[in-house]
């Protein structure tokens, strides 16, 4: 973001989303096993809402990025093992919606539901935005699930995957890495090897 190579870096203040979608930083959610209290700075963590409807405002920063740009450090440095801290999510949390997981079926004659993914770490280019990633997960035949499918290939752009949410599920959950979230409806995602 701070060398404008990011796809959002210039949309501070403007839809990149479905109105629908919601997503904050928010290591301070005590319900799951990713809650911190300091960020790899030392600094006390705080919530940080990214999107509201679908709206971009704010990216996270650490110390170094913050100073760079001429911003406050949202307590949002991550440190690895190998390197010195950097900024990235702590506790990503998406708003829940108002459907329920049924309901999201509803109206697909066609379709997968994506119970998981592979190649993340390599399938995604962040200065594009495009991505093409493995999932795994079950058919969606009218509007019910069907068969198991396994090494399907999704390809779109990131941009795009944000603006075609169509609905959003009231089935928030915790995972056991630490994000939570819920099943959204998503069309106009190419898929092949089905």
């Amino acid at each position: 973001m701070a060398k404008g190579r990011s796809p959002f870096a210039d949309r501070l203040g403007e839809p990149i989303a479905s109105p629908l979608v919601g997503l904050s930083d928010d290591p301070t959610r005590v319900e799951s096993m990713g809650a911190e209290e300091f960020d790899g700075e030392g600094l006390a963590c705080r919530p940080n809402v990214l999107m509201t409807d679908g709206v971009l405002h704010q990216f996270l920063h650490d110390s170094t990025s913050a100073r760079r740009v001429g911003v406050e450090s949202t307590a949002s440095a991550v440190r690895s093992v190998r390197g010195l801290p950097s900024p990235g999510p702590q506790l990503l949390v998406m708003a829940a919606g108002s459907i329920p997981p049924a309901e999201l079926l509803g109206g697909i004659e066609l379709g997968v539901a994506v119970e998981s993914f592979s190649g993340l770490h390599s399938g995604v280019n962040p200065v594009s935005g495009d991505f093409s990633v493995g999932a795994n997960g079950l058919m969606i035949r009218d509007g019910e699930l069907a068969e198991p499918v396994q090494e399907l290939t999704l390809a779109s752009t990131l941009q795009r995957l944000l603006m075609d949410v169509s609905a959003v599920g009231d089935d928030f959950e915790w995972l056991p890495s630490g994000p939570g979230g819920a099943s959204m409806r998503i069309d106009g995602v190419a898929v092949s090897g089905a």
